[in-house]
């Protein structure tokens, strides 16, 4: 007996904090009972918001949504330093703030647009000799990872509580936020780390449009 025709279709979640980007797509492909499914763009497990997950001949679009320009908010905490460059792994060092002013902030965040070599967090899944940078950093190793050409087209900062920063960026493919609070940090002299992070658009689509993977997916099945 011939399967039906499995949809083509492009669901856009919005991914809670907690879940893998794994996780968001088993449910789906459980709840669908889809043969072939993917998601284009990974999040941090800590990170919430947009992913983009395609069904269908629509997986043949994966890599060119994953080649759109990302927009992001977020919450960099200034003066402390983790080795994760976020809330996965605890303080490790404390700076000075005391020197910061509204000029030096303004200064620094324009230094980050454009094109510029940016270094992926140890922290990471970027492979090294054919290992997870994340599992030789969880092991206590380290690994000098290579440098690689990113973009940042907008950088702005929203808000600033005390030394909570607030803020919005526009970025390529490949950009790490948590990188760029690291050096975020150290060109203002200090340090800084990622607290909060959630993506909001994926090229033209928005994470206003998307739905919740703990909700019902009826609507979704009648598509």
């Amino acid at each position: 007996m011939n399967q039906a025709p499995e949809p083509a279709r492009i669901l856009l979640i919005d991914k809670p904090e907690g879940w893998t980007s794994f996780q968001a797509v088993k449910r789906l492909k459980y709840a669908l009972k889809a043969r072939k499914i993917g998601h284009a763009g990974t999040l941090d497990p800590l990170a919430t918001g947009l992913l983009i997950i395609c069904q269908g001949k629509k997986t043949k679009e994966i890599e060119s949504i994953q080649s759109m320009p990302k927009e992001y908010t977020g919450i960099f905490i200034l003066g402390e330093t983790t080795p994760s460059f976020d809330l996965e792994t605890a303080v490790d060092r404390a700076y000075p703030i005391n020197h910061i002013t509204d000029e030096l902030l303004d200064e620094t965040v324009n230094s980050f647009i454009g094109e510029q070599q940016q270094t992926p967090p140890l922290f990471s899944a970027v492979k090294v000799n054919g290992k997870r940078a994340y599992d030789i950093a969880r092991s206590g190793g380290t690994a000098e990872l290579k440098s690689k050409i990113i973009n940042i087209s907008e950088f702005e900062i929203k808000r600033i509580d005390s030394n909570k920063i607030s803020f919005r960026v526009i970025c390529s493919k490949g950009t790490y936020i948590r990188s760029l609070a690291r050096d975020f940090g150290k060109k203002l002299n200090s340090g800084a780390y990622l607290t909060n992070l959630r993506r909001t658009k994926i090229g033209n689509y928005s994470v206003e449009d998307a739905f919740h993977p703990k909700a019902e997916v009826e609507s979704i099945i009648g598509q």
